[in-house]
């Protein structure tokens, strides 16, 4: 509008208001650019028919978390879209060469924020940890890993989770006899939502579905998230994500869904389905500051079983279905072996 010294300019307040924005845009433009120098060369387009590097894909993942509803409504191509995966392999319409021995137990791993499918595999004393494989090898399932953009609304990708489990009950080569999840952090709020859709839809799968456990899900909310130290912590966890831990100014919708979590009286949990829930605690050992207060480094302890002071919105587990684990944190819960212990006795039960 006229009025300004030159044409296209503005005085007074607006003029400083403008001025004062163009001022951080250049400041947050210089900043991503001395974050992302250096590491131009991972977000290359991806020879299709090379393996995918776990470094540049946890670089996409880290990225896809801070920003990926913008990547999404720029159509931007690294933008991460929902698949689910075998062993590393995109599970396609057929199933044609991708599960030779798929068994009747289907067991759905989501992975939380920042992080994607390949990050369920870590290294502990030089043994490589997956509690996916050890269910598989001890229990007979057969693993479905799920990778997705962690930016988008949680309510979005579990609109896509639920339709995208309709679409693999009925291609599944054999009938399946049983459908089990392990959801940690974000993955959780993610896998209560699509059941919640499932159920409304009335989609088949759900039938199928009879166990879900949380591995550290903020289900109250995570209270780091608000001053942003969720993503700083995540992303500083790994060499390969520390870059971006420069960018947590950043909140995607995906981000800013884990404030409040989601409480009992806003989604409570399905009946039918038997609901765990493993929470850590940085705590070496039990006492009334480590079960009350003290939690993983990023989810409060009580967030993580759903307890609340307001009993409506408290998650009501049965009884023998949570497990606190000491001494361990957030990325912890991911090569704990007392998890694997504890996701072999739930889910062994019949």
């Amino acid at each position: 509008m006229p009025g300004g010294r030159r044409a296209g300019s503005t005085r007074g307040i607006t003029g400083l208001v403008y001025r004062s924005i163009n001022g951080v845009t250049r400041l947050v433009g210089a900043g991503a650019d001395a974050a992302l120098a250096g590491i131009q060369p991972l977000f290359t387009e991806k020879d299709p028919e090379t393996p995918e590097s776990p470094k540049r894909e946890a670089f996409i993942a880290a990225l896809n978390g801070v920003m990926g509803d913008r990547l999404q409504a720029d159509q931007n191509p690294f933008a991460t879209a929902m698949t689910l995966r075998h062993r590393g392999a995109v599970l396609d319409e057929t199933l044609s060469g991708t599960l030779p021995s798929a068994s009747g137990k289907v067991l759905l791993l989501i992975h939380g924020l920042c992080m994607n499918d390949l990050q369920w595999r870590r290294k502990v004393e030089g043994q490589i940890v997956d509690h996916g494989q050890i269910l598989a090898d001890q229990l007979g399932y057969t693993p479905v890993y799920l990778r997705y953009n962690t930016g988008l609304p949680i309510a979005r990708n579990a609109a896509l989770l639920a339709a995208e489990m309709e679409n693999l009950s009925a291609i599944w080569p054999v009938p399946i006899e049983s459908l089990s999840m392990v959801a940690h952090s974000m993955g959780g709020l993610l896998a209560r939502h699509a059941v919640h859709q499932a159920r409304n839809g009335d989609m088949q799968w759900l039938k199928r579905l009879n166990k879900v456990v949380f591995l550290g899900t903020p289900h109250h909310g995570a209270p780091l998230e608000k001053a942003g130290a969720w993503v700083q912590t995540l992303l500083g966890a790994t060499p390969y994500s520390a870059p971006f831990a420069k960018l947590s100014g950043l909140r995607s919708a995906g981000i800013t869904d884990l404030r409040h979590g989601l409480t009992a009286e806003e989604l409570p949990l399905t009946p039918g389905i038997n609901w765990y829930s493993v929470a850590a605690t940085t705590a070496a050992r039990r006492g009334v500051l480590a079960n009350h207060l003290t939690g993983d480094g990023l989810v409060p302890l009580r967030s993580a079983l759903g307890e609340c002071s307001r009993a409506n919105e408290s998650l009501l587990f049965a009884n023998g279905h949570t497990r606190v684990v000491h001494g361990t944190s957030h990325l912890g819960l991911l090569s704990s072996s007392r998890v694997s212990e504890q996701l072999l006795k739930w889910l062994g039960q019949v």
